[in-house]
This record gives structure tokens, C-alpha cells and sequence, in this order.
């Protein structure tokens, strides 16, 4: 019986995606798991895998189209069947510009001018049909978006994060008043890099963000760890109790004291998220992505610490899954490798607090009369202040500096 290939979801937030490249033609033999397109959506890029045995039957789609999720791009069956017409048809487009009502009172010419002007249009600018509808409704010049989808499409997200720039607040500003000319978000860059620069500077400027910094005593983690090292027989190789998975588990365990923090701020609306999947960023040549510990909180540090160095493995490979790129509820940077102590972690979007890590300084400290050298571990943790006050971000620091004291506490 003949099936539909769909459009997969690559991520949490992806609504449509783009044909990058279709590897198979009507006919041609396919067996369950082979690739038979790749698609894109924002940044990330994915194969699709055929659904079962069987011949291409149909394909409903041409290299370069935007098709929403689950909308079908192939019907695969055996060698002979029919498909019915209703399988066969593509997914209707979008209307973008004009009603069917509106083409209809005008004259033939007319359409097919206005049918040529926007063909010229469509190779200038790339946008999903949903894009071009948002740019419309808020009267947002798409020639002035950057795209981040494949091959530069502009996508909803970018119509969602575009601010505009400073010719257009000019535009609303009385003419005698005076605007400093600003350079465009991301001007002169390319890539990640310019959508790197664009996610940045729109998380400073729609967030109150403020810092507050502490150290922790981490004396007795350090112990805890060498103690754990000596008492257990199999070797711990992948992460298990590294600083950094040690930190990651002392800040799950905060989070389900002071949930607040673990919550989405997007668009105005506020959610506290239920599961904890926790963001680690990571550095590569090309910049800094943010590959997601999902459901980290069910994790013991057995499971935690092998997670995480995977993700950064896979992200650095280029191998890491598409929906591991996003849903993110907290993040953590560890600066620690490079020997900074403080810095100021820029919030990841649209969650409302992230936090930093230094690394270890030794400091000498009097205890009972005497000199001793005690480890302390620089924390940076970055809030958005239209959700979280000052308090309740320096109580989530001292529940977190109370686990990492008290370190037998993440093995409870």
C-alpha cells in the first residue's frame, strides 16, 4: 500500500522547511532508512529517510520549495500501484499578496504583469510563504531581514527577532529631532556568525539583564571527587564527576528549588517550563552554538556526565541531531578551561537566566586560627530583571553554592 514521506520536525520551534536537495526520481528503488531528500530549517540542515520498501511513486515537491511539517513530499509504494489523486497533489501554496477574489476583478495583462513583478521579486528575496505574510502584517521591508534558514531564506524566526534599524525609527521621529546613525545588527559579517551577532544583540536589547557574582568553596567537592574516584571500581572516563557535570547536577537540583528561573520570556508571554533540559554552550571555529541535555533532571551523574560530553562531541563534529540545537530551558558557559574568573554570560534566549563559570583559584583563608588554601569557584549568573528580581536570583546562587559545599548532597 502506498505511504506518504512527510516533512519532519528538526526542532521544537521548526514550523516549515526547505527542499535542499532531492536524492531519489519517480521510479527508483528505495529501501526503509535510505535518503531520499535534504531538507533545512533555520540553520540546522537534515536528511529525510524513506518510510518503507517500495518504488517512488510520486514526488510532490521541487528542490527549493518551503513545506510546511508533515506535509507530504513523496508517495512510495510497490512496483505497478496507483496512488490516489488526492495523494498525488502537492500542498496548496500559501496565498501571499492577493486574494483569489481580487485576481479575479482584474484584467488578464494586469495579472500577468503583476504575476511577472513578483516572479522578479521571489529571485531577489527568499521567504517562506508564512515570513512574507508576517512581514506584511507588520509592515516590515523584507529586503531589511536577514535570513537564517537555508540558503539565506527568511524564515518566521527572523521576522519574529528583527528589530527595526535606525533609518526606520528615524522614519517615526519628529524631523527635528536627531538619531544617531547605528550600524545594522550583524553588518559585514556572514553565516553564523551574523545570526550569532543578531541573537546577541537582540537578547541585550528587548532583556534587562543584570549579573550577580559569587564564589563557592569547592574544597570539599574536590575531595568528594577523589574520594569517589578511590571507592569505585570502574573507571570514570566519560564525564561522570568532572566540574563541570558536578555544577551542571547542582544546578538542576536548584532549579526544582527555584523553578522561576527555568522558564521561557518569548514574545510577551511567560511560561515556567516542567522539565529541566539543560543548554551547554560550546565553542567551535565557526562560533558558538548551544546543543541541549534534554530532560537532564532524571539523569544521575552516571548518565549526566557521558550526556553532556557527548552533545559537545556531536556539536563539534557537525553530527549532533537538528532538534538538539534548541529547547533549551537554562544554560550553562564554563569559561573555566581559558582561566577567567568573572564575565558577564549573555542570556540565551528566550529563557530568562543563564550562568557562568570560572575557574578554580586557590586562596588562602583563616580557619581556626589557621592559614589554609581553600578552592573557590567564580559563578556569574545573568537574569533578565522584567522576570526575575535580585532576590530570588541570589537565593537560587546560595541554594547552588549550598550543593556545591555540601557535594554528597547530588549523589541523594
Amino acid at each position: 500500500m502506498a505511504s506518504n514521506i512527510v516533512m519532519p520536525t528538526l526542532g521544537l520551534t521548526m514550523t516549515e522547511g526547505t527542499i535542499e536537495y532531492l536524492a531519489v526520481s519517480v521510479g527508483d528503488k528505495v529501501a526503509k532508512g535510505d535518503i531520499v531528500a535534504e531538507i533545512s530549517s533555520e540553520k540546522l540542515t537534515g536528511p529525510v529517510e524513506a518510510n518503507a520498501d517500495g518504488i517512488v511513486l510520486k514526488i510532490l515537491v521541487s528542490e527549493g520549495d518551503v513545506v510546511r511539517i508533515k506535509e507530504p513530499l513523496m508517495v512510495i509504494g510497490q512496483e505497478g500501484e496507483t496512488v490516489a489523486e488526492e495523494e498525488m497533489e502537492s500542498p496548496a501554496p500559501e496565498e501571499t499578496e492577493h486574494t483569489q477574489e481580487d485576481r479575479s476583478t482584474e484584467p488578464v495583462g494586469a495579472e500577468e504583469t503583476k504575476k511577472q513583478q513578483e516572479e522578479n521579486k521571489q529571485e531577489r528575496i527568499f521567504a517562506t510563504p508564512l515570513a512574507r505574510k508576517m512581514a506584511k502584517e507588520k509592515c516590515i521591508d523584507l529586503a531589511k531581514v536577514n535570513g537564517t534558514g537555508g540558503n539565506g531564506r527568511i524564515t518566521r524566526l527572523d521576522i519574529d527577532r528583527y528589530v527595526p534599524m535606525t533609518d526606520e525609527v528615524q522614519e517615526t521621529q519628529s524631523s527635528t529631532s536627531k538619531v544617531a546613525d547605528l550600524p545594522e545588527w550583524g553588518q559585514g559579517l556572514q553565516g553564523m556568525r551574523k545570526t550569532i551577532a543578531q541573537r546577541m544583540m537582540r537578547s541585550v536589547q528587548t532583556t534587562a539583564q543584570v549579573t550577580n557574582q559569587r564564589k563557592a568553596d569547592v574544597t570539599k567537592l574536590m575531595e568528594f571527587r577523589h574520594d569517589i574516584k578511590t571507592k569505585v571500581s570502574s573507571p570514570l572516563n566519560h564525564g561522570e564527576i568532572s566540574i563541570n557535570t558536578l555544577v551542571t547536577k547542582a544546578v538542576i537540583l536548584s532549579l526544582q528549588e527555584h523553578p522561576s528561573l527555568n522558564a521561557w520570556y518569548h514574545n510577551g508571554e511567560h511560561t515556567v517550563m516542567d522539565e529541566i533540559h539543560i543548554g551547554m554552550a560550546t565553542d567551535l571555529e565557526e562560533g558558538l552554538v548551544v546543543p541541549v541535555i534534554r530532560n537532564a533532571d532524571r539523569m544521575p551523574l552516571s548518565k549526566l556526565g557521558p550526556a553532556i560530553a557527548e552533545v559537545a562531541s556531536q556539536a563539534r563534529n557537525g553530527e549532533l541531531a537538528g532538534d538538539l540545537y534548541s529547547g533549551s530551558t537554562f544554560t550553562i558557559t564554563n569559561l573555566g578551561g581559558t582561566n577567567i574568573e568573572y564575565f558577564t554570560p549573555i542570556i540565551n534566549l528566550p529563557e530568562v537566566a543563564i550562568l557562568g563559570v570560572g575557574a578554580i583559584q586557590d586562596k588562602l583563608v583563616l580557619d581556626h586560627g589557621e592559614v589554609k588554601v581553600a578552592k573557590k569557584l567564580p559563578l556569574s549568573l545573568t537574569y533578565d530583571h522584567q522576570i526575575i528580581d535580585g532576590a530570588p536570583a541570589a537565593r537560587f546562587l546560595e541554594t547552588l553554592v549550598g550543593y556545591l559545599q555540601d557535594p554528597y548532597r547530588l549523589i541523594i
